[in-house]
């Protein structure tokens, strides 16, 4: 093999390790990230425990409980989908996209760029929150309530949540949840009586339930957004290792190569001096 091959080879070692250095950062930056957006897992889940209890607790001791948001109606569905900002992290956006079940005349309510660029050619009901990483609890308030409003409106009829749950560091499973209309347990004799509740709601019951129900939605709706960061998150950092797996055995084998074609060199410059002497 001639020296410009082995300068080839040589160069190709150097530009694998340059990905490397760049794969290993990327790997670290989203193994710290991932911390932080599994923390805030946590503390999603006990607001939205709360408010969920407090629904459960309205409906389940009031026979004669009636609420646009447990109707169920002929219309279309608002599909919130929850999607990443950028790409690099396996298979984390082709995943959850794929498993959206949508129909021509659904409203798309897009939370991160690829959900954005996914669904470019369907009905928009609002792009403001493009950018999945940047949405906090504010936001997600004002989604519950211009979500809310539409619903009561009659926009559209149902309201779904499709996201990516973060079930562990390896594990990022797709999840479609219907968040409206509510379902309510009924009996022949009304909603389900588990154990009779001692709470007094002021001004009524029904009252209460149509102002929490905003705020139930913005908690669905940050819980899905923390689960979807740290999926995200996850996927990459899962996606990185493998680079950087890769890029150590593709190092070695060039190095394995390298010495290789040096050795042949090598050999090859001894061979032609021995028969140099020879001949002189």
């Amino acid at each position: 093999m001639s020296a410009s091959s082995m300068k080839i080879i040589k160069n190709r070692i150097k530009s694998v390790q340059g990905t490397m250095q760049i794969t290993k950062a990327m790997e670290l930056v989203a193994t710290s990230k991932m911390r932080k957006a599994s923390e805030r897992i946590e503390s999603a889940r006990i607001y939205f425990d709360i408010l969920r209890e407090a629904i459960e607790d309205i409906t389940k001791d009031n026979k004669d409980f009636s609420s646009v948001f447990t109707q169920k109606r002929s219309g279309k569905t608002c599909r919130v989908v929850i999607a990443g900002d950028r790409g690099l992290a396996g298979g984390y956006n082709h995943n959850l996209l794929k498993s959206v079940e949508t129909d021509s005349n659904d409203i798309i309510f897009p939370i991160g760029v690829k959900a954005r660029e996914y669904f470019s050619g369907y009905d928009i009901y609002s792009d403001k929150y493009v950018k999945a990483g940047d949405v906090e609890m504010s936001d997600c308030r004002e989604i519950g309530r211009l979500l809310a409003r539409g619903y009561e409106k009659g926009d559209f009829t149902s309201v779904s949540l499709s996201y990516t749950s973060f079930v562990n560091m390896l594990v990022q499973r797709p999840e479609s949840v219907e968040i409206l209309p509510l379902r309510v347990r009924n009996t022949d004799s009304g909603p389900k009586n588990v154990n009779y509740s001692l709470v007094i709601y002021e001004p009524d019951a029904e009252t209460v339930f149509e102002k929490i129900i905003p705020h139930y939605i913005s908690g669905m709706i940050y819980g899905a957004v923390c689960h979807s960061v740290a999926s995200e998150l996850s996927a990459r950092r899962n996606a990185m290792e493998a680079a950087n797996d890769n890029a150590s055995e593709m190092i070695d084998k060039l190095r394995l190569e390298y010495n290789s074609a040096r050795q042949a060199s090598i050999t090859q410059e001894l061979t032609e001096i021995t028969a140099g002497v020879e001949n002189l």
